[in-house]
């Protein structure tokens, strides 16, 4: 029942993609176009640090699937494109091997088509701390992913109704194992009162994941015989909205939900996380395209993102945190309700210049 439940999960998340109209809220995020603040291409380094992490590249491969034979060769596919396209990557949720051993290669299969790759191991909330060391070891891991999916279990037909052990048992991995610990969504976002949650528990760092690109609420509706969850089809925050939510939290944050081209890599490099990951987008050229095309699509992805940089005048992923952006719509209207300034936002890389230019 399980391998059923995760190769409807990949078929449902790639009809998703198909049928998407293309716009989501980091289309309300814009740069100001600054005519003289490029910089030489040979000055822009690409690569990230956060939480004792590196990577090369500020782009990875969000956790997708795995637990059936068919999931199996995608993440073989998937980890043979990151390979090639030197990023990094994460596994789907485990729970398919924590319930049954004998499909344990279709998760190890990645570290080894990537042996030299970071790879993050992807569990649910209520995994234990054994379970959690095992997730480790089969894939010798580089960090731990732990997902919160409360309205994803609310809707599947088999899923948990039980929440309450979530931060206690987050709490007791992150204590326990010896790798960086980052949380994340799978669609409906984390909030600022959450994300601090996180930070307050030692939690490394946080993949906000927010509402934008493949729908979970949907996919486990659409898995019930009368699909009466539809009203939860909206449910939850954009990344782009939880991304200005977590301005001055702390905790490191990474963005993925809805990244659908580099700009949006950008977008969210610029409202401060630091990294971008995609899932969907990526699946579905996967899908159609194979190995070759994904590899060709992340490496296009990276060149033209450091093509933008070099134009905005960021030599590194960090400092585009300190490019000039306007927030409009509704995104501006959440803004308002939380009380975030946004005006600062938009003035920023002007008011550094005006202080060193010359009088």
């Amino acid at each position: 029942m399980i391998a059923d439940r995760k190769d409807d999960h990949a078929r449902l998340a790639a009809e998703q993609q198909r049928e998407h109209s293309g716009y989501n809220q980091f289309d309300e995020v814009s740069f100001v176009h600054h005519a003289l603040a490029g910089i030489d291409r040979s000055d822009v380094s690409l690569a990230t640090q956060f939480a004792g992490i590196q990577w090369q590249v500020p782009v990875y491969i969000n956790a997708m699937t795995g637990g059936s034979v068919k999931t199996g060769a995608i993440n073989r596919d998937l980890a043979i494109a990151a390979r090639e396209a030197g990023v990094p990557i994460a596994t789907g949720s485990m729970s398919a091997y924590f319930a049954d051993e004998s499909v344990a290669d279709t998760f190890s299969v990645m570290r080894r088509e990537y042996p030299d790759g970071f790879i993050m191991a992807n569990i649910n909330a209520t995994t234990s701390v054994e379970k959690a060391q095992r997730a480790l070891d089969l894939l010798r891991a580089d960090a731990l992913q732990i997902h919160l999916n409360t309205i994803q279990e609310t809707v599947m037909p088999e899923g948990d109704r039980s929440f309450s052990c979530w931060i206690t048992r987050i709490e007791e991995i992150v204590a326990k194992v010896d790798v960086p610990v980052i949380v994340k969504e799978v669609g409906f976002g984390l909030s600022r009162e959450t994300l601090l949650t996180l930070q307050k528990i030692g939690v490394s760092a946080a993949d906000v994941a927010g509402r934008g690109g493949t729908n979970f609420a949907r996919i486990e509706n659409d898995r019930r015989d009368r699909g009466d969850y539809s009203w939860l089809d909206d449910w939850g925050q954009s990344t782009p909205a939880c991304l200005l939510d977590a301005q001055g939290v702390g905790i490191p944050v990474l963005a993925s939900g809805g990244v659908r081209h580099p700009l949006d890599v950008a977008r969210g490099l610029a409202l401060g996380a630091v990294a971008v990951g995609a899932s969907g987008g990526f699946l579905l050229t996967l899908l159609d395209g194979g190995v070759q095309a994904l590899t060709a699509q992340i490496s296009a992805w990276l060149d033209q993102l450091a093509a933008l940089m070099t134009a905005l005048g960021a030599r590194t992923p960090a400092q585009l945190a300190g490019s000039d952006v306007l927030i409009h719509g509704g995104l501006r209207a959440f803004c308002a309700d939380r009380g975030i300034e946004t005006r600062r936002l938009a003035s920023g890389r002007a008011q550094a210049d005006a202080k060193s230019t010359p009088s």
